[in-house]
């Protein structure tokens, strides 16, 4: 497993950051330059092995847990991925997820969706959080993503409806570390 402060660094330095939702992205990351994959589905009977294709082709494999199949919203799940894959991290939208996460030295997202102003000071509270990085979705927000990004100290990551050249820059301009999307066409942006 990488260190976390190696992870934020490869992170910083590969703002594209490639998310999978089925086996078809998982064949197409492989050859991809960035490094961070995003692990959006599976099950308890395969998670281990798709983590070991990522890992396997040199890149962090970051596992989002609430949509794992087959896993509960207990900590013990995290203890799970901790024990039968190689991941180097994990996305949740529970803080005791991530709080588990961060005792067993897995690199932590804490994912959020900004639907209105209420969830919008949710995300405001967290400096200073638990959590690694933040993610913010959608990530098609510049605005919201400059106010996130300036009220924490935490890095932020957008996420969410990206899907071109001009999502991206604006996200980053408007103070994210990087951005993630299923979207291959931009991968390679």
């Amino acid at each position: 497993m990488v260190a976390k402060e190696e992870i934020k660094e490869i992170i910083e330095d590969t703002p594209v950051i490639m998310a999978v939702k089925d086996w078809a992205g998982v064949r197409q990351c492989i050859g991809q330059e960035s490094k961070v994959v995003f692990i959006l589905f599976g099950d308890i009977c395969n998670i281990d092995e798709i983590v070991k294709i990522v890992k396997d082709a040199g890149k962090l494999a970051i596992v989002h847990m609430d949509l794992i199949t087959g896993l509960g919203n207990k900590e013990i799940s995290v203890d799970y991925i901790r024990k039968s894959t190689e991941a180097d991290g994990i996305i949740s939208t529970k803080p005791a997820m991530i709080k588990r996460g961060k005792e067993l030295d897995l690199f932590t997202i804490l994912r959020f969706f900004l639907l209105d102003s209420i969830a919008l000071e949710n995300v405001m509270k967290q400096d200073g959080s638990f959590a690694d990085m933040i993610e913010i979705l959608p990530g098609i927000m510049p605005k919201v993503t400059r106010c996130v990004t300036e009220s924490l100290s935490i890095p932020v990551i957008c996420g969410g409806l990206i899907s071109d050249k001009e999502d991206i820059i604006n996200a980053l301009s408007a103070g994210a570390v990087a951005i993630s999307t299923t979207n291959p066409v931009a991968w390679a942006m």
